[in-house]
């Protein structure tokens, strides 16, 4: 993939050189900045020993900043906007509606930390590969009770992102048919969603199983919320719920 030119002026913006930057942070608000016209991706390494934490921001107008998320090298990483206390390795994150890109000391107690900054136009991601789910939730309640699942909020500027809810009813004792379905709710997803469970005729210890594994991701509607989705009290029925769901920007 071509990289950027450090040659700023609009009639020379073409792939030639690298955008970056480096420092030695031993202070608070320590700052490795460079711009990043054009460019799609950041990546930074940390190296060193020391006490506190970094923070990548973004910035259009070069006065006010705003918090880009990164994640770490591996395919695994999962996005965050704050590194953890005395980070050290390798992250990369979208630029691409900046013009210029900061690695910042928002913490400090002591100790040194090395920083190299890089904008490219490279892809923040393997986009050909799936995410994957990283997280799990499950809770079964007891007979004619209601059951609610949560997803804990997932941090500052991060949606869950859910790929497989699974929905059981086990009865507990006869079941005679109901004239409607029995709806099973949803905070913090788009439109209210609501899903409906049979309301048939079932023997005691049948379990019916819903399962829904969308093409795309369930977003979440707000980030660093929970998430719940909630199964009525129904006689006769025992519910378990469960959800598969990856933490992302």
């Amino acid at each position: 993939m071509a990289k950027l030119s450090a040659d700023f002026r609009a009639a020379n913006l073409h792939p030639r050189e690298n955008l970056q930057a480096a420092g030695s942070f031993a202070a608070l608000n320590a700052v490795a900045a460079c711009y990043c016209d054009g460019a799609s991706t950041v990546s930074f390494s940390v190296a060193g020993i020391y006490v506190g934490t970094l923070t990548a921001e973004g910035s259009v107008d070069g006065t006010n900043w705003d918090a880009i998320p990164v994640k770490p090298m591996n395919a695994a990483g999962i996005y965050v906007l704050t590194l953890a206390s005395a980070a050290t390795g390798r992250w990369m994150g979208p630029v691409g509606q900046f013009s210029q890109v900061r690695l910042r000391m928002s913490a400090y107690t002591s100790g040194t930390a090395a920083v190299t900054l890089l904008a490219s136009n490279g892809a923040v991601s393997i986009e050909a590969f799936l995410r994957a789910s990283d997280q799990h939730v499950t809770n079964t309640g007891v007979a004619a009770a209601t059951v609610t699942l949560t997803l804990a909020a997932a941090g500052a500027g991060l949606f869950h992102y859910i790929t497989r809810l699974i929905v059981q009813r086990h009865t507990s004792a006869l079941l005679t048919a109901g004239a409607t379905p029995v709806l099973v709710t949803a905070t913090n997803l788009p439109g209210s969603r609501v899903f409906s469970i049979p309301a048939d005729a079932a023997p005691q210890g049948q379990v019916f199983t819903e399962i829904v594994e969308p093409a795309l991701p369930m977003r979440a509607s707000a980030a660093n919320t929970a998430t719940t989705i909630v199964a009525p009290v129904a006689t006769g029925v025992i519910w378990r719920l469960a959800a598969d769901y990856y933490n992302a920007p």
